[in-house]
């Protein structure tokens, strides 16, 4: 078998094929494209998952260890800052920790934090409190009228608790014909339902936790959501959120239905069904939280290289470098190192801007290095970023995202997260030919994990976004294998303590979609070409007037 250490990719010389499709051709790099390097992508992991950097949390030291080791990294490749002179961007935050003695009643039934239900406030206030507020069957809390469907239609929810299925109808009933089937959209996110509630104007709004639909079990909704968590801050101090926000089991939440007299089955059957209404459960909830408050701020981290003919047009290779920190509440290995999810992803950025650094002579386009931070806590660092972009969306080619880049071996598939969105699919599709590889869609994309990542916050402001992940059929063990590790990491290892770094993990499949990363990059940033969302994309109204906008913009310049 090869060795790890000498594992690294040669790009190439013949990478300027031109896709089926593109319009203007692209310039062909030359033979002096510098590979991937194994013995660096395995460093930055080994390194940044190590217990030294202590889960890399945000607003802690391990985020300060971090920061300092990727500007100082990118300076060793000579970069240059991608702030103006700064190599960072900072992101206003606050951390808000909910006490563990909050309590919520539902009916009759007193929960207990952490085991049956766990709660916070977004609300800068050091307490919240909700006091017999009428329980609403909200179905699964979506408003989306290009669907026809409307969880809340008829209910007027102020004072009122929402209690909101998670994922979406089509879901439930496997009905391709409710909103796209399996595949999550952006209304079966937690984020939405939130954000919706909030809309609705209710005083509270209860998830009701499924493995399944949630595509991860309650001890991750235990680590997530419990201890310190940050956010940014609107001007109204987040007043307009819930007074309580939260998930319970799907035991407690099972409970409260039956006690309604319908049951958890029944009702997530009925609200997947067109013409729900909401369903007042003739019960009240109560329940407080106290709070600790503390304002303060995270980094991005930002790098570049000048292109030599077009500097002002950008490809964003990007990845989240925070994860969870380390906790007081366990005994024993308390740290969340988070080596798959993302030092991978990080350590790519790295070892990709090393291969930029090193190759000769440079793209004809910028290429901007983008080590985000707060993905944790609800992708808030690249929000921030879209929200204040240091280079202009519409003069970004398009967004290249690394999130938990799988250990095993070669694969004979790619996959490709929120399959058939965009044009890059089909550089993807080409340079995995390369491979002797196909692209394949995502096997659960009920899971949503398009929404899930740092890209979608560009997909929303326009920029064409590409999210891959390691292909499930294995080269040397099957997709059988390969199925089965994916299942085994979620269930074992995804959001806990034991997502850590071994020595001798293979790390071979995992180079193999770095390489494709940097040639899809490569290609982008040596063409004229500007990707677009298909025509039926959520997405591609806002790039059209993103480009259209830019477009306006250069004229009104010269003239």
């Amino acid at each position: 078998m090869l060795s790890i250490k000498s594992f690294a990719f040669p790009v190439a010389a013949a990478l300027s094929v031109v896709l089926a499709g593109c319009t203007t051709p692209a310039q062909a790099p030359t033979a002096t494209v510098a590979p991937i390097s194994a013995a660096e992508y395995e460093r930055h992991i080994a390194t940044l998952a190590s217990d030294e950097f202590e889960g890399r949390k945000p607003g802690t030291a391990g985020e300060r260890k971090t920061v300092e080791y990727l500007t100082n990294e990118f300076k060793k490749l000579g970069l240059k800052p991608g702030n103006g002179s700064s190599w960072v961007q900072e992101v206003p935050i606050v951390e808000i920790t909910a006490g563990t003695d909050a309590s919520l009643r539902l009916g009759s039934r007193e929960l207990t934090y952490s085991r049956d239900m766990v709660i916070w406030t977004k609300r800068l206030v050091p307490e919240a409190s909700l006091a017999d507020s009428p329980l609403v069957f909200v179905g699964h809390g979506v408003v989306a009228p290009e669907f026809g469907w409307n969880d809340y239609a008829g209910v007027d929810m102020k004072g009122k608790t929402a209690v909101i299925l998670i994922n979406d109808p089509g879901f439930a009933t496997n009905d391709a014909s409710l909103f796209r089937g399996r595949a999550m959209t952006y209304y079966g996110r937690w984020t939405y339902k939130f954000e919706e509630a909030a809309r609705q104007g209710a005083a509270a709004a209860i998830i009701i936790h499924d493995d399944k639909p949630a595509a991860y079990p309650w001890d991750t909704v235990q680590n997530s959501w419990t201890g310190p968590q940050l956010d940014m801050v609107a001007k109204d101090g987040n007043a307009g959120r819930p007074a309580i926000e939260g998930w319970i089991t799907k035991a407690e939440g099972d409970a409260l239905l039956r006690a309604s007299g319908h049951s958890y089955d029944s009702l997530l059957l009925a609200a997947s069904q067109r013409g729900f209404k909401p369903i007042e459960l003739g019960q009240k909830a109560s329940g407080s939280v106290r709070n600790l408050i503390r304002r303060a701020s995270s980094s991005n981290v930002v790098a570049m290289l000048p292109g030599r003919k077009h500097p002002d047009e950008v490809i964003v290779y990007m990845a989240h470098w925070d994860h969870l920190g380390k906790t007081l509440a366990r005994s024993g290995d308390n740290i969340f190192n988070g080596a798959l999810d993302n030092a991978t992803g990080t350590a790519g950025l790295l070892t990709i801007a090393k291969a930029y650094a090193e190759s000769t002579p440079r793209p004809e386009r910028s290429v901007v290095f983008l080590a985000v931070t707060l993905e944790e806590s609800g992708l808030l660092g690249s929000a921030y970023y879209v929200a204040n972009p240091i280079f202009p969306l519409a003069k970004t080619v398009a967004a290249l995202n690394m999130d938990a880049i799988g250990w095993g071996g070669p694969t004979k598939d790619v996959t490709v997260v929120g399959h058939g969105a965009s044009e890059l699919e089909e550089y993807l599709a080409s340079e995995a030919q390369r491979q002797d590889r196909i692209v394949k869609p995502e096997p659960t994309p009920e899971n949503g994990f398009f929404f899930r990542s740092d890209h979608f916050n560009f997909a929303k402001g326009g920029v064409p976004a590409l999210y891959i992940k390691l292909g499930v059929d294995d080269r040397e063990k099957g997709e059988e294998w390969g199925r089965a590790q994916l299942a085994e990491f979620t269930k074992n290892d995804y959001h806990k303590p034991s997502d850590e770094f071994r020595a001798g993990i293979d790390l071979r499949g995992g180079l193999q979609d770095i390489e494709l990363m940097q040639r899809i990059g490569w290609r982008l940033a040596n063409e004229r070409r500007f990707p677009n969302w298909y025509p039926d994309s959520e997405f591609r109204a806002a790039r059209d007037r993103s480009l259209a906008n830019g477009m306006s913009s250069a004229q009104s310049l010269v003239q």
